[in-house]
């Protein structure tokens, strides 16, 4: 392990694997925070679970647009640079928010401030994730390619301890300190964040257009030459004479004030011009690579299978809060279970399902989906007691078992996403698919909201939430109805 270790800092350098760690632990850490989240919704602004669901919705609607930064940051470089000074950016967004919720009350207690700032907090989540995952692509590219899996390794170690200690801390965290407290702690990783990136020296590949022009003017100047125009603009050198008198010296270098602007407004245009074609042709690249029905209908399924199930995640937060009466502390431990269900799910793709075809997995993993909704309808309908079977052990065993199923359905999605981007345009294309597959998520959310607030559900009022969990449970089955749309001889080992 120390070895191994040892070989990734020589390939890639200490402040880098630092970066890279510290970013995907702050994302998997996130759970501290939003834990605090939902119940600063629930029990400060006392809102109903539908309307939670919605500004939960809204907030993480930023991870649906992921290609945007992946773009913006690819053809669009600050002072030369694409990728630090976006991740600084990127961390700034991330953290100012949480200072303002920790130390203003009037704002986090204002359900449109609230949702405002808990989305900016997400656009800096999401483009931090977009240039962390482009800075791996080219130091692997450029530097050790067979470390390539190494370096994706370390990161999603990174962010499964990140989200396990989250899980852990954060449920413990609101037992015994103020929700604002929690907000001001969780602060700190982005601040360490921000103080690193500037421990990583990016080069420079783009051309610095102004520096070169001022270094050009600098040496035209020893040389002894200065800039005129000639009769069609364009900027000529002529050797300047020293013994000419001062009012001739005064306008020649007045016409070199004048070209030296004249060639930075040009050189400006020029790079606006430059900007634009880059963005044009990423974009309409895009495009084309998506419109290939090879690519459009596994994307497809994988976007239907979200919007066609409710997600009623926040109306069960409520359920197992007021109703059930579990405390924080023990939903967080729920939480640390989930992230080892998605351990177990990985290994067991990884042991027993590389080989088989694609549509099997999203089967089972659809009718797994459907089965685990049935402990929620024996939850709610409290048959559990009856049967001598306990509220928490029904809860961690359906989380766990939940987060694996939900994991042997990702993988999938994963594998089709490599082997269907082209080369050339791996990296924001694999943000198109992360971004569709985040868009559904998000809809999903919303359809949930509405079934909420459609059946009535509201905080102390759970008589419909059976029907919804069975309404849930029932549309798992519908995107097994779309299988067709994914590669019929498809499996987790390219051909």
């Amino acid at each position: 392990m120390i070895g191994w270790i040892k070989q990734l800092n020589a390939a890639f350098g200490a402040s880098f694997l630092w970066l890279i760690c510290l970013v995907y632990f702050t994302q998997g850490f996130r759970s501290f925070a939003w834990t605090a989240v939902s119940y600063q919704l629930k029990d400060r602004l006392k809102l109903s679970p539908s309307a939670s669901q919605f500004v939960f919705s809204v907030a993480f609607f930023p991870w649906s647009i992921k290609p945007l930064y992946g773009i913006l940051s690819d053809c669009i470089p600050i002072k030369g640079r694409k990728r630090t000074p976006y991740l600084v950016l990127a961390t700034v967004l991330s953290l100012v928010p949480w200072l303002i919720l920790g130390l203003n009350g009037s704002l986090r207690n204002s359900r449109w401030h609230l949702m405002i700032l808990l989305t900016l907090q997400n656009i800096g989540s999401a483009m931090a994730d977009v240039v962390v995952d482009a800075m791996i692509a080219e130091a692997v590219r450029f530097e050790r390619a067979s470390f390539a899996g190494d370096l994706q390794s370390v990161s999603w170690l990174a962010m499964a301890l990140g989200g396990t200690c989250g899980s852990l801390l954060g449920g413990y965290a609101l037992n015994s300190l103020r929700i604002a407290t929690n907000f001001l702690l969780f602060s700190a990783l982005p601040t360490l964040q921000l103080v690193s990136c500037t421990l990583v020296e990016e080069t420079s590949k783009g051309v610095k257009l102004l520096q070169d022009l001022s270094d050009s003017s600098r040496t035209n100047a020893v040389n002894g030459h200065i800039n005129t125009l000639d009769e069609d603009g364009v900027a000529t050198k002529k050797p300047h004479n020293t013994t000419k008198r001062r009012k001739k010296g005064q306008k020649n270098r007045s016409r070199t004030n004048a070209s030296s602007k004249f060639q930075h407004q040009e050189k400006g245009d020029r790079l606006v011009v430059q900007w634009f074609c880059s963005l044009k042709e990423a974009t309409y690249g895009l495009c084309q690579a998506f419109r290939q029905p090879i690519i459009l209908r596994p994307m497809a399924w994988f976007f239907l299978a979200h919007v066609t199930v409710p997600n009623i995640s926040t109306v069960m937060f409520y359920y197992q809060t007021e109703f059930l009466n579990l405390d924080p502390s023990f939903l967080g431990t729920a939480r640390v279970v989930g992230w080892l269900g998605l351990m177990v799910g990985t290994f067991i793709y990884n042991r027993y399902l590389k080989k088989m075809k694609l549509r099997r997995i999203l089967l089972l993993a659809h009718l797994g989906l459907s089965i685990l909704g049935q402990l929620d309808m024996v939850l709610v309908s409290r048959r559990n007691i009856s049967l001598g079977i306990s509220d928490k052990v029904m809860v961690l065993g359906g989380s766990a078992l939940a987060d694996a199923v939900n994991q042997l359905k990702f993988m999938p999605f994963l594998i089709l996403s490599g082997q269907l981007c082209p080369p050339g345009i791996e990296g924001t294309l694999f943000a198109l698919f992360m971004s569709i597959n985040n868009l559904g998520s998000t809809l999903g959310s919303f359809l949930g909201a509405g079934l909420a607030s459609f059946l009535n559900i509201s905080s102390g009022s759970f008589d419909n939430l059976l029907l919804g969990v069975a309404i849930q449970v029932l549309c798992n089955f519908i995107p097994i109805a779309f299988l067709f749309l994914i590669p019929k001889d498809a499996t987790g080992i390219p051909t």
